[in-house]
């Protein structure tokens, strides 16, 4: 409407006045409601003409858009372990700190099998002391085997030698019964250093591996008794939080609440842009903002980034093929905006729905530039027109609070 109105002032007006002083037309005689479509032909021609044309170059060049916003990053709160509630000890809209309890699970099979592992450690401990006795018995029995042994040559090599001198006191049998007898504990010693060097493995890597495994299962028990405690990974509101001891929680479906961070980009807008003005859309550009939670205040930002490509062209490896007619919805330019003056947009609450313009400078290229008349002429025109969309911000802030409260009927 307010581009309208400018060029009706420029064709309309003009064409009228012409009629009117220079033919002599007036209103109700010459020039009526039928006929003021054929006496003003050419203003109300050049009025179309010039606002379509004026209204392409200012949508154009200065860019518009509601959809703009300060996103937050949210943080669930959720158990490593799927448990019912014992003890809560926060509320919702409360602060917290990095460690501080949330809530608890209900931990007595937990403790049970804690204490289960505290006792198989020290079970296992208790028979390296058992073990070392065991290796003192197995030394006594080889000291005995082998005096046995040893007492058992002598006599074996007593008779040998008196059987060799042709002695009458000693029988032949008497001597194979020694030799049977040698043999016998040589078998026992024999066995008795196996024995012992049974428990000396059992000592030296049974037991220690029984303990890695006791001390093992110790840490996974703790692990999971410590698993029902709920603690702040990071420091943030507690929103949506309504949790109750008895209730049901899991990782993956039932969630206790969600933790917001505080003060996360804050001061950084994103805005999404139409895709007709990706090739005005500059970082530097100066742009304005308004929000719906803040209204009748404008506040001057600057774009500091310009995203390099549009989300409606990303995809996810699936086993189907992608097939570009079900890509309908055309995706926007997103940029990041942040406000000129530190602190201005302090008022605005984060995720605040708002409308931003963006407006085409070329001050810094007239004045440095030896440009042809032509696109002198042009680049003024384009900066000039930039105060209508600003104007067209302005009506718009005027006319939100009405627009919300009256005719929105809310």
């Amino acid at each position: 409407m307010l581009e309208l109105i400018l060029c009706s002032m420029l064709t309309i007006l003009p064409d009228y006045l012409f009629r009117r002083f220079g033919q002599g037309k007036r209103f109700g005689r010459e020039i009526t409601l039928f006929t003021v479509w054929y006496e003003l032909r050419y203003g109300l021609t050049g009025c179309m003409i010039l606002t379509i044309s004026l209204i392409t170059v200012v949508f154009y060049y200065h860019p518009s858009t509601t959809n703009v916003s300060s996103f937050f990053r949210t943080v669930s709160v959720l158990p490593e372990r799927v448990g019912r509630v014992k003890e809560v000890q926060v509320q919702n809209n409360m602060t917290i700190e990095v460690g501080d309890v949330i809530f608890t699970l209900e931990d007595d099979e937990q403790i049970a099998d804690r204490d289960t592992a505290i006792a198989r450690v020290d079970e296992t401990k208790a028979h390296f002391k058992l073990v070392e006795d065991e290796l003192a018995a197995a030394q006594g029995t080889i000291d005995q085997a082998l005096g046995n042994l040893e007492q058992a040559h002598e006599e074996l090599a007593v008779q040998q030698q008196l059987l060799q001198q042709g002695s009458a006191a000693v029988a032949k049998r008497e001597v194979e019964r020694l030799e049977n007898l040698v043999q016998s504990n040589a078998g026992a010693l024999a066995t008795a250093e196996a024995n012992y060097k049974a428990i000396e493995t059992k000592k030296t890597v049974l037991l220690p591996a029984q303990l890695v495994t006791a001390e093992a299962e110790l840490y996974e028990a703790e692990r999971a008794l410590a698993q029902s405690t709920v603690y702040a990974s990071i420091s943030g509101e507690v929103q949506q939080f309504a949790l109750q001891p008895g209730d049901l929680v899991t990782p993956l479906m039932r969630p206790a609440g969600i933790l917001v961070p505080p003060d996360v980009n804050q001061d950084r807008f994103l805005a999404g842009f139409d895709q007709v003005s990706t090739q005005v859309l500059k970082t530097g550009m100066v742009a304005e903002l308004t929000c719906r939670s803040n209204p009748f205040v404008i506040i001057p930002m600057v774009i500091v980034e310009v995203q390099d490509f549009l989300p409606s062209g990303q995809f996810q490896p699936s086993d189907q093929l992608q097939d570009i007619q079900d890509r309908a919805r055309p995706g926007t330019v997103m940029v990041t905006m942040v406000p000129v003056a530190e602190g201005s947009v302090d008022a605005i609450p984060r995720g605040s729905k708002c409308v931003a313009n963006a407006y085409t400078y070329n001050h810094e290229r007239l004045a440095n530039e030896d440009l042809p008349l032509g696109e002198f002429l042009f680049l003024h025109l384009v900066d000039t027109v930039g105060l209508v969309h600003a104007l067209i911000l302005r009506i718009q802030v005027l006319l939100m609070p009405v627009q919300t409260l009256v005719l929105s009927g809310h």
